[in-house]
C-alpha cells in the first residue's frame, strides 16, 4: 500500500484500471523500441546498446514520473529528437555521436537547472506561437520524409534532386506498413503502431527484408550498456555550432514535454481549477533527469509521449499507470532480439504516422496572416529541404524577425529572440 501512496493512487480508480491503462500506454508507444535503435545505429552506435539504453531511460523517468509528479505520462526517447541527433548532429555537421552525446548530457543538466529555478516560462514566452507549432509540424514532415527515404520510396536523382524509388521487397514492406498503421489508427486499434511494426516485420522474413539470425531466440539477457556509457567527448562542445545545438535541444525538449502535459492532462481532466497542469515542476525535472540518465548509458533526448492519451483513455488517472508503464520497459529488456531484428521497412509506417500526428499543428498557426504563415513555412519547409531540423529553425525565426523589423512590428519581437538572432547570424557566415 505505500507503494500506491507513493504513486498517487488513493482509490479514484481501480488497481485493475490503472493496470489496463499502463500496458495500453505501452503497447501504444513501444515503437520506440524498434524505432530509436533503427535510427540512433545510424550514426554508428551500437544498436544493442542503444536498445537497452532506451528501455533503461524509459523506465527509469517513467518511473520517475510516477513518484514525483503522479501523473499517467509515459516517457522515453523522444521521436523528432532523435532524427535531430542523427540527421543533423551527426550526419549533416559532421559531428562523432560521442559529441553529440555530450550536448545531450549538457542540455539534461541545463534543463535540470531552469525548471529547478522556474525559468522555463520565460524561454517559453520568448518564442512567437507560430513558431512553435511550425517547429513541431516541420519535425513531423522530416520524420515522414526519413521513413520514405530510408525504405527506399523516396531516393535521389541527379536533374530532380529527388524522386520516386523502384518498387522492391523493401520498399512494397514499407508501403504496407504505412498503410497497415494508418488503418490500424482510423480502426482505433490499441497498439496499432506497435502490432503494424510486429505484422509487417514478420511478413518481411519470406519477403527477404526481415533477416533473423541463427539459432534465433526471442528471449535473452539484456545486452550491455558498455559501447555507448558514458562515452562522452568534451573537445567541441564550446563551440558555437554546440551551443546552437544544445539550444535547439532544449528548445525541443521544453515544448514538447510542456504541449504533451498540457494536451494530456487536459484530456484526463487531471488540470486544476485555473486550468494548471498539476505539479509540473515535478513533472518537467523527471524529464530532465531522464535525458540526463539517457545521456549516460547511450541514447538521445528523453520526453513525455502524447501516446499516454490512450492509457489515460483506458481510464489511467495516477501515478500507478506509469509505474506499470515503466514495470514494462524494463521486462522489455528480455524480448530486445524481437525489436534488434524488425527492418527499417518495418518501421516506416509508424515514422510516417507520427509525421501525420505532428502535423496536426499548422492549423494554429495564422495563415491568414502572411507577418506569421511565411515564418511558419520556411520553418517547415527548410527542415526537409535542408534534411536539418536545426536549419529549419534557424532560417524560420530569422525570418519572423526580419519581417517584425522591416514592417515597424520590432516591438513584437522579444530580446530573446534579437539575441538569437545575431548568433544564428554568426553561424550561417561562419558556416
Amino acid at each position: 500500500m505505500k507503494l500506491l501512496e507513493l504513486v498517487g493512487y488513493r482509490g479514484q480508480t481501480s488497481i485493475r484500471t490503472e493496470c489496463i491503462a499502463g500496458l495500453t500506454t505501452f503497447l501504444t508507444m513501444s515503437y520506440i523500441l524498434a524505432v530509436n535503435p533503427d535510427i540512433l545505429a545510424q550514426t554508428g552506435m551500437n544498436k544493442e546498446a542503444v536498445f537497452t539504453a532506451t528501455a533503461l531511460s524509459a523506465a527509469l523517468a517513467t518511473f520517475l514520473m510516477a513518484v514525483l509528479a503522479k501523473l499517467p505520462i509515459a516517457l522515453a526517447p523522444a521521436m523528432g529528437v532523435n532524427a535531430f541527433f542523427t540527421f543533423t548532429i551527426v550526419q549533416s555537421m559532421g559531428v562523432s555521436w560521442e559529441t553529440a552525446l555530450t550536448a545531450v548530457f549538457i542540455e539534461g543538466l541545463v534543463f535540470i537547472l531552469i525548471t529547478a529555478f522556474n525559468i522555463r516560462e520565460a524561454i517559453v514566452n520568448s518564442i512567437p506561437l507560430s513558431l512553435r507549432y511550425a517547429i513541431s509540424a516541420g519535425i513531423g514532415m522530416f520524420i515522414s520524409f526519413i521513413g520514405l527515404k530510408n525504405a527506399g520510396i523516396i531516393v535521389s536523382n541527379e536533374a530532380t534532386f529527388v524522386m520516386l524509388g523502384k518498387f522492391n521487397a523493401v520498399s512494397l514492406l514499407a508501403v504496407g506498413s504505412i498503410m497497415l498503421s494508418g488503418i490500424l489508427m482510423i480502426l482505433r486499434v490499441r497498439g496499432a503502431l506497435f502490432y503494424s511494426i510486429i505484422i509487417c516485420a514478420i511478413v518481411g522474413i519470406p519477403m527477404g527484408v526481415t533477416q533473423l539470425p541463427d539459432n534465433f531466440s526471442p528471449i535473452s539477457l539484456p545486452h550491455s550498456i558498455e559501447p555507448t556509457f558514458l562515452k562522452f567527448n568534451f573537445d567541441q562542445i564550446f563551440s558555437l555550432d554546440m551551443a546552437i545545438v544544445i539550444f535547439a535541444l532544449i528548445f525541443m525538449d521544453l515544448f514538447d514535454t510542456i504541449g504533451t502535459l498540457i494536451g494530456v492532462t487536459a484530456k484526463g481532466g487531471l488540470m486544476d481549477e485555473k486550468g494548471n497542469v498539476p505539479r509540473i515542476k515535478q513533472a518537467l525535472l523527471a524529464d530532465a533527469i531522464g535525458t540526463t540518465f539517457g545521456a549516460m548509458v547511450g541514447t538521445s533526448t528523453v520526453g513525455s509521449y502524447v501516446e499516454s492519451a490512450s492509457g489515460i483513455s483506458e481510464g489511467g488517472r495516477t501515478g500507478l499507470t506509469s509505474l506499470v508503464v515503466a514495470g514494462l520497459f524494463l521486462l522489455s529488456l528480455f524480448f530486445a532480439p524481437i525489436f534488434l531484428v524488425i527492418p527499417s521497412a518495418a518501421t516506416t509506417g509508424a515514422l510516417f504516422i507520427v509525421g501525420v500526428l505532428m502535423i496536426s499543428n499548422i492549423p494554429n498557426v495564422k495563415l491568414d496572416d502572411i507577418s506569421e504563415a511565411l515564418p511558419a513555412f520556411v520553418t517547415m519547409l527548410m527542415m526537409v529541404l535542408t534534411y536539418s531540423i536545426a536549419d529549419g529553425i534557424i532560417l524560420g525565426m530569422l525570418s519572423y524577425v526580419i519581417i517584425r523589423v522591416f514592417t515597424g512590428r520590432y516591438k513584437e519581437v522579444s530580446l530573446t529572440m534579437y539575441i538569437l538572432s545575431v548568433l544564428f547570424i554568426l553561424k550561417l557566415i561562419i558556416g
